[in-house]
C-alpha cells in the first residue's frame, strides 16, 4: 500500500481527511479520531536511515498506535520498524513501499482507533 492507497482507504473507512499541520513538512499527514481529535496515524516521508537503515533515500511510513505486547513481533517483520518521532513503546512505523502486507496495515489502523477511541471513552 502506498502513500495514496493509505489516505483513501482512511478517509473511506474511518469518515476523516487527512490534516497537514506543518508549513515546514507540507506532506506529512495527520488522521485524528473522531470522538477525542487525537492522532491516529501520522504518515511522513523520511530518510531511510531515521529508520536505521544504511541510506539518505525518503520513504513514505505511517505511524500508528499499536498494543506494546505485539510490537516486538512486528519488528521481526519486513516493513516494520520502530516508532520514528514517537513513544516507541506504543506506537510502530510502517514502511509505505509494498515490504508490509495491506491486510496487516488494515489490521493496524483498526487497532490504533480502537485505543485511542478506548482512551476517549474511559473518560
Amino acid at each position: 500500500m502506498n502513500k495514496n492507497e493509505l489516505e483513501a482507504y482512511i478517509t473511506e473507512t474511518y469518515g476523516v481527511s487527512a490534516e497537514y499541520p506543518w508549513l515546514r513538512y507540507p506532506t506529512y499527514a495527520v488522521f485524528r479520531h473522531k470522538c477525542n481529535q487525537k492522532w491516529f496515524a501520522v504518515v511522513m516521508d523520511i530518510p531511510r536511515s531515521k529508520l536505521g537503515l544504511n541510506s539518505e533515500e525518503k520513504v513514505s511510513i505511517m505511524n500508528v498506535k499499536c498494543d506494546f505486547i505485539l510490537i516486538g513481533s512486528l519488528l521481526e517483520q519486513k516493513g516494520f520498524y520502530p516508532a520514528y518521532h514517537m513513544n516507541k513503546a506504543n506506537w510502530i512505523s510502517v514502511a509505505l513501499d509494498g515490504s508490509a502486507e495491506d491486510e496487516t496495515i488494515k489490521w493496524l489502523l483498526d487497532m490504533s482507533v480502537d485505543i485511542i477511541g478506548m482512551t476517549w471513552k474511559s473518560l
